[in-house]
């Protein structure tokens, strides 16, 4: 899921202001007096003008409808949340409701500050999120027991933004989400797109990492491996499929450019608008900057996610979650099963670019439009699994010291592949190691 800066200064104000007893306000750390309402503090992370506003909207529906529980809206910022969370736990009074996402919930979980809510979530709610979604929000609570520690709502797919120009000139075949590229239709379509001074593709791999561990699902690669309760890293075959073959558009076939790799995830929009880039594989989520950046007429389409011996893609969710010191877990639920029912997360997800986890949500018009490639980002939402690295105990550091850098000198044709698997299993175990003693 991806991180977006904000004034952390605000955010920390915010949060202080808005999960602090003072003032009478019942949070966390109080109960409601005698006649007056009960009081929520909502932590939420929303950063998008859509986002924000659509959850401040949902907020202010549920305080009309329900004058005995009163929700306050607490803004925070992605860039900080779990520093300030951690102090907030430590302190005994964190918000009561509390927008996260599910790698932050494993760490959070086993050391007691999330109500494990498996046995608390409506039937309707729980019925109405498949089961792979419930999977990324499942977590050991430290004591060898399995327990939900979120709702999850929203999640993120990887397709591909192409210039429907460039594609229609080129006369090959449209894929469809019944019908998608495989990767090796996805390297020929990118070399007859490739022409002097244009490439088909741009991969910016400035953090490489998450991107390629999810599509590598589409060749059943998991990176990670777990026996007799010990977790190691894994990269065979499966793992190398997707390595190579963006290897060698890079280097083979020369039909993506190397210096996009340096780039983040919208840097190469300019490009894509100017005609330099012909396809780009990003995040669903860069479909708003498309639509708000792109030229007057400029033609772009939504192509469905690429399939290898699958079409399975790792996914994380954005999740809510009530804190165990609430005193007011019951009203915490009740508020989350009416803010994430199906009608309002199709607002959630529509405000913010991604896909709602809810059956209903999914079926709703907003999510099946063909405006802005809205049905095809909802289809690609039926190959999202829980991502392997989601339950690996160390995985933030090997991501950051051993993967990050080893798959930039790979990328950047530094290092051949063999060598980049060697040292992504002999570093990665070393420090997975210090987290299973």
């Amino acid at each position: 899921m991806r991180i977006k800066s904000a004034l952390a200064a605000a955010a920390i104000v915010a949060l202080a202001a808005g999960c602090g007893g003072g003032g009478g306000d019942a949070g966390s750390g109080e109960s409601a007096k005698p006649g007056e309402p009960v009081k929520l503090n909502f932590l939420s992370l929303a950063w998008q003008k859509e986002s924000v506003a659509a959850n401040k909207q949902l907020v202010e529906e549920w305080n009309k409808a329900n004058p005995t529980i009163q929700v306050t809206y607490v803004q925070g910022s992605w860039d900080n949340v779990n520093d300030q969370l951690v102090t907030s736990f430590e302190g005994g009074d964190p918000p009561d409701v509390i927008h996260d996402d599910s790698p932050a919930l494993s760490g959070f979980a086993s050391k007691g500050y999330l109500l494990d809510i498996k046995d608390k979530v409506p039937a309707e709610l729980k019925s109405d999120i498949p089961q792979p979604a419930w999977d990324t929000v499942t977590f050991d609570d430290g004591k060898g027991n399995q327990g939900v520690y979120g709702v999850p709502f929203l999640q993120e797919s990887q397709v591909i933004i192409a210039n429907k120009k460039l594609l229609d000139a080129a006369g090959v075949r449209v894929p469809t989400s019944d019908n998608p590229w495989t990767w090796d239709e996805f390297a020929e379509v990118s070399k007859k797109l490739t022409k002097s001074g244009s490439f088909g593709v741009a991969w910016p791999m400035k953090s490489p990492v998450n991107k390629t561990l999810n599509l590598a699902l589409n060749f059943g690669g998991t990176f990670f491996q777990t026996a007799d309760g010990k977790t190691t890293v894994k990269v065979g075959p499966e793992e190398k499929q997707v390595l190579q073959r963006i290897h060698d558009q890079l280097y083979k076939d020369k039909s993506a450019d190397t210096s996009a790799l340096g780039m983040g995830t919208a840097d190469p929009l300019p490009g894509f608008f100017a005609g330099k880039y012909a396809m780009l594989p990003v995040g669903v989520y860069l479909r708003q900057q498309v639509v708000e950046q792109a030229p007057k007429g400029f033609d772009w389409v939504t192509l469905p996610p690429l399939k290898g011996t699958t079409g399975d893609q790792g996914a994380v969710s954005q999740t809510l979650s009530v804190a165990a010191d609430s005193k007011h877990a019951e009203e915490s639920l009740k508020f989350i099963s009416f803010f994430l029912n199906g009608t309002n997360q199709a607002k959630l997800a529509k405000g913010d670019w991604l896909l709602p986890t809810s059956a209903k949500a999914a079926a709703d018009p907003a999510m099946t439009t063909k405006e802005n490639g809205w049905d095809v980002a909802t289809a690609s939402a039926k190959n999202l699994v829980v991502a392997p690295f989601l339950k690996v105990n160390g995985f933030d550091e090997w991501k950051s010291k051993v993967a990050t850098p080893v798959l930039q000198q790979y990328f950047a044709n530094k290092i051949s592949i063999d060598d980049a698997a060697a040292k992504l299993v002999a570093d990665g175990n070393k420090v997975l190691e210090r987290y299973q003693r």
